[in-house]
């Protein structure tokens, strides 16, 4: 997700520098040998990282090597208290600094189409909107920090679970001799339309755009949805929310990505379905 966004920014005429341990730089981004080396000087600072361990881990290194006022934008989808906790650790130093995590996969990186949910004040929020223009088609502000994790776990959430509807719908629609394109033609215009129908289709043919047609790979990985399912479910816990759809969402990427890996997109949970990985009562 990170070097596509980095790629946007170059695009729109912005100096960048990055750091990434694993992935190569793409084209006009400056490649820096630490994270320290590619945040001196900076205006502002977008993280993209694995998880809020890491979050904290990075502010605390980078935090006191950068000018007060600097923007931090951490664009991670991690815990809402680790998300108030590295909001915390910038602006005590004088920084500004949102929690903004996305909605919209690889494609949207690479296309400038994603939405962010953003949490933090008013004032950061609005020193964010025009780097984040750039990066999306969207930005709301959620609230105040951790609204913006808030608000994507719940997103999320209901992701996961949409799409293990769509793929039993398209297992069933084979079995009862529907084709894909039926199914699709009827509930893309019916009650049954949703974005894990129209956009992130989880079989090949009817959305030419959806991992399906690449044998899933690139877009949202399984692995990806499996931790913000976790995350959302940590949240339900901890606020007393049942969530039963969303916990037996969780328990079924599980079961998916124990059998398929972590890396090919979430839709390919498909595969699971129709396969009958997933007929154990997980409950």
């Amino acid at each position: 997700m990170g070097a596509p966004m980095a790629a946007n920014l170059v695009k729109a005429g912005l100096p960048v520098t990055g750091y990434d341990p694993v992935t190569t730089a793409p084209p006009g981004v400056v490649t820096a040998a630490s994270a320290v080396e590619a945040v001196r000087g900076a205006d502002v600072v977008v993280t993209m990282l694995p998880s809020g361990s890491h979050v904290l881990d990075c502010y605390r290194e980078i935090v006191p090597e950068t000018t007060p006022g600097t923007l931090f934008v951490d664009c991670s989808t991690i815990d809402v208290a680790d998300a108030r906790t590295a909001a915390g650790l910038a602006t005590s130093a004088g920084h500004l600094a949102v929690d903004a995590p996305v909605s919209g996969g690889v494609v949207g990186a690479e296309a400038a189409t994603l939405t962010f949910m953003v949490g933090g004040s008013a004032k950061a929020f609005a020193a964010a909107e025009p780097y984040l223009s750039q990066l999306g088609a969207r930005s709301v502000h959620c609230g105040e920090s951790g609204a913006g994790q808030a608000a994507k776990i719940c997103n999320n959430m209901i992701l996961g679970v949409s799409m293990i509807a769509v793929a039993e719908a398209f297992v069933l629609g084979e079995k009862l001799g529907l084709s894909h394109q039926a199914l699709f033609d009827v509930a893309s215009t019916a009650s049954g339309q949703c974005w894990a129908l129209t956009t992130n289709c989880p079989v090949p043919g009817p959305v030419p755009s959806s991992p399906a047609n690449r044998d899933y790979a690139g877009g949202f990985a399984g692995g990806l949805m499996l931790k913000d399912l976790r995350l959302a479910q940590a949240a339900a816990r901890s606020e007393g929310v049942s969530a039963q759809l969303g916990r037996h969402a969780a328990e079924l990427y599980e079961e998916f990505v124990g059998h398929d890996g972590p890396g090919r997109d979430f839709s390919a949970i498909i595969t699971a379905v129709r396969d009958g990985l997933l007929d154990k009562d997980t409950a």
